[in-house]
């Protein structure tokens, strides 16, 4: 059994040495992929699904597969839900067993973002799961949700979100965006560094596609803590099987499936890599 808590892996990082990666899945060869790759690593992870992305994964049975992959796992795995935006949908994660969920009130005013914040932490509690918030706007777009555009966090805001929701992990826009970038994007490490010094609950950055490596760990010594990739996965797993299939015209439904939990796995490791977490345990 190595289902575990965020909170369990993201206070385990003591210093800004390395950040969790917290890794979307759609389906079984997504969710196989991310833990071989944990394995492969000997380190922590997290597997989540975003509430925009249920339409082409229902939660009633990807969620299911999610927890017993991390059950099995022979390293720590926390399951969480991405960008919730409904209380149904929420509870319903936490009934299957989801450790943490993410409550998306980022569209809302300070006030009611506050409001229904708190009120997922409460209903989270009761399942003894943990909860991620998000306060300013990171941009583009997740999954079925429309395209926004970025609203950095005021650190005034991110401070008074803290402590009156009492959220476990809290993300914060500074400046990336959901999707592939259109252009090179602007990171506000001054921001982050201005959050990190007022705010004690662990960071979360979103929008990790498309950073290099340099920005990640300009992030991690900055105080992000908890690292979201999911637009690499899924164009990583489209490019294997493209190629496997130019490479291979006759290949079979098992031939594809192999594929994807191949380019799930490479795509993974590279980043675990990039966020310092080769052998973590």
């Amino acid at each position: 059994m190595s289902l575990v808590k965020m909170s369990e892996l993201l206070h385990s990082i003591k210093d800004n040495s390395y950040a969790i990666g917290s890794f979307n899945v759609s389906n079984m060869e997504m969710a196989m992929g991310a833990i071989r790759a944990a394995e492969k690593m000997n380190a922590p992870i997290m597997i989540q699904i975003a509430e925009g992305r249920l339409r082409y994964s229902p939660l009633e049975l990807l969620g299911p597969v999610m927890v017993a992959a991390a059950k099995y796992a022979s390293v720590p795995i926390a399951v969480h839900l991405d960008h919730g935006g409904t209380m149904e949908t929420i509870k319903l994660a936490l009934d299957i067993g989801f450790t943490s969920v993410m409550f998306d009130g980022s569209k809302y005013p300070l006030e009611e973002n506050i409001k229904l914040t708190k009120e997922v932490k409460a209903l989270a509690d009761g399942y003894g799961a943990d909860v991620e918030g998000e306060i300013g706007k990171v941009g583009g777009a997740e999954g079925d949700y429309k395209e926004v555009d970025i609203a950095i966090t005021s650190v005034e805001e991110a401070e008074r979100f803290a402590k009156e929701t009492g959220i476990n992990a809290m993300a914060v826009a500074i400046g990336t965006a959901h999707g592939n970038y259109k252009s090179e994007p602007k990171l506000r490490i001054d921001r982050l560094q201005e959050i990190a010094a007022v705010v004690s609950c662990p960071l979360v950055l979103h929008g990790g596609t498309g950073l290099t490596a340099d920005d990640f760990h300009n992030c991690i010594r900055n105080g992000i803590k908890k690292i979201n990739i999911a637009t690499a996965s899924y164009d990583s797993v489209a490019r294997y099987i493209k190629e496997m299939i130019s490479a291979k015209p006759d290949a079979n439904y098992f031939d594809i499936s192999d594929a994807a939990v191949k380019a799930v796995t490479e795509n993974i490791v590279k980043h675990m890599e990039i966020f310092g977490l080769k052998n973590r345990l």
